[in-house]
């Protein structure tokens, strides 16, 4: 039997948490065996900024910091619960991607 390894990212993790609930309320409806969700490491990316704009007065410096945070579900890959998932509702903060495994 095939299974799909559904990597979700996003900055967003309430959102993030809706879809990864939405996929495993698919996977219990239909029966179909599923690991997951699984929380992967978030990736922080932070950015050092000067606050004065021209240069001049006390070298101060604000920080910006971008978080992506990452899930990863795999379940079996019969063709109702593919339908399924490919009907769902995806944000635009909330990047899948979906693989087909053996």
């Amino acid at each position: 039997m095939q299974k799909a390894r559904i990597k979700l990212s996003g900055t967003d993790v309430e959102k993030l948490n809706q879809v990864c609930d939405e996929l495993v309320k698919i996977a219990e409806r239909i029966g179909a065996e599923k690991s997951g969700p699984i929380p992967l490491p978030t990736k922080r990316v932070e950015i050092p900024v000067r606050k004065s704009p021209d240069g001049e007065g006390t070298a101060t410096w604000d920080k910006w910091e971008l978080r992506v945070h990452k899930r990863l579900i795999d379940m079996e890959a019969n063709e109702r619960a593919m339908k399924q998932i490919m009907r769902v509702q995806v944000p635009e903060e909330v990047n899948i991607e979906i693989t087909m495994t053996s």
